[in-house]
C-alpha cells in the first residue's frame, strides 16, 4: 500500500507510520519542515507540505491506497505542560484543522486515480460534556469549543465523498502511552506521592490502549471503512476510577483530589479537558469484529508500565 499522512510526526503518526512501514508498506509523512523528521523507519520517508493546500504534494495522492488525516496544531499547546487557551491559540487550533481538511480535498479532487480511503481524524470531544451518558457513534454534538471544532474538523473532509471516497472519520478518545499525549502528565503527581482524582472525580475518561488505537486505525484502512468510530476501549471509567487503578498499579497512593477550582484558576478553559467527560463506547468497531488486546484499563496500565 501508499499511505499519506498528515500530521505524521506526532505521537499517532508516528506509531501509524512505523505500524504500516513494519508491513513493508510504503508511507509519506507530510510535514512543513521534512528535515526536522528524524527517526523515519524503512519505506517512509518525508514530504514538504504547507498545511493548507496540495501544492507540492497533491500528485502523490493519484492512487494511493489511503489517506489520513491527523494535522492540527496541538490542543495542549507545543510544551509538556498545557497551555490556557488564548484566543490566538483558539484561531490556530480551529484553523489548522480546517485547513488541513481542505488541502486532502484538493488533493483527492485532483487525483486521476482516487484514494482508496480517507481515514478523518476528530475525538471524544465531539460529544461535549456528558457525565454517565453512554455515547456511541450516533450520539449528538456539544455545544463547547472543542465540540464545535470537532463538528467543523469532521466536516473539512466531507468533500471527498462527492467524488467517490470512503471516509472513516476516527473519534479518538485518550491515547495511554508514556511516549506523549497526556498520560505522562496525569501520572506526574503519582510519581511524587500526590495523585489523586481530578475535581469530584465523576467524570467518565474514554481512553484507549496506544497499540490498540494503532491497531484499530490499521483496521480500518485495510477495511476502507466508511463512517464514524470511536477509537476508545470499550470500559471507560470515571476520573476517580482512573486514579484509584493507575495509583494501585504505581503502588502510590490516589488520596489528593486536584480542586476543579484550582485547575481552572491554573488554566482556564483547557482545564476543560481533564475535568470533563464523556462515556463513550467504541459500538461500530465491536460490530466491525475489530479485537481489542486492552478492553480493561488495569491490565493496559500494567502493560505501559511494565508492572
Amino acid at each position: 500500500m501508499k499511505v499519506i499522512i498528515t500530521g505524521g510526526s506526532g505521537l499517532l503518526g508516528r506509531g501509524l507510520t512505523a505500524n504500516l512501514a513494519a508491513d513493508g508498506h510504503e508511507v509519506i509523512v507530510l510535514s512543513r519542515d521534512p528535515e526536522r523528521v528524524r527517526g523515519l523507519p524503512p519505506g517512509a520517508r518525508a514530504v514538504a507540505w504547507d498545511a493548507a493546500s496540495a501544492a507540492g504534494w497533491g500528485h502523490l495522492a493519484d492512487g494511493a491506497d489511503a489517506i489520513v488525516n491527523l494535522g492540527g496544531y496541538p490542543l495542549d499547546g507545543p510544551g509538556f505542560l498545557p497551555s490556557r487557551w488564548t484566543a490566538r491559540r483558539k484561531q490556530l487550533i480551529r484553523d489548522s484543522r480546517l485547513k488541513a481538511g481542505a488541502a486532502v480535498v484538493e488533493a483527492v479532487q485532483q487525483a486521476k486515480q482516487k484514494p482508496g480511503v480517507v481515514i478523518q481524524s476528530s475525538a471524544v470531544g465531539y460529544y461535549g460534556p456528558r457525565e454517565d451518558e453512554k455515547l456511541d457513534e450516533k450520539g449528538s454534538p456539544g455545544d463547547d469549543f472543542l465540540a464545535q471544532v470537532c463538528v467543523e474538523w469532521e466536516a473539512s473532509t466531507a468533500a471527498v465523498k462527492t467524488a467517490g471516497v470512503p471516509r472513516a472519520v476516527i473519534r479518538t478518545g485518550l491515547p495511554l502511552t508514556e511516549e506523549g499525549g497526556a498520560f505522562p502528565l496525569l501520572k506526574l503527581p503519582f510519581t511524587f506521592f500526590v495523585g489523586g482524582p481530578f475535581g469530584d472525580g465523576q467524570q467518565y475518561y474514554s481512553w484507549l490502549h496506544y497499540d490498540d488505537h494503532i491497531r484499530a486505525m490499521r483496521f480500518l484502512i485495510d477495511a476502507r471503512a466508511d463512517g464514524v468510530y470511536n477509537l476508545t476501549a470499550p470500559n471507560p471509567v470515571t476520573n476517580r476510577e482512573f486514579a484509584h487503578t493507575l495509583g494501585r498499579v504505581m503502588r502510590r497512593p490516589a488520596w489528593l483530589p486536584v480542586p476543579a477550582f484550582a485547575m481552572k484558576l491554573a488554566l482556564g478553559e483547557v482545564a476543560s479537558v481533564v475535568l470533563d467527560g464523556q462515556r463513550v463506547l467504541p459500538a461500530r468497531l465491536l460490530a466491525s469484529g475489530f479485537h481489542f488486546d486492552y478492553p480493561d484499563l488495569e491490565p493496559a496500565l500494567k502493560e505501559i508500565l511494565g508492572k
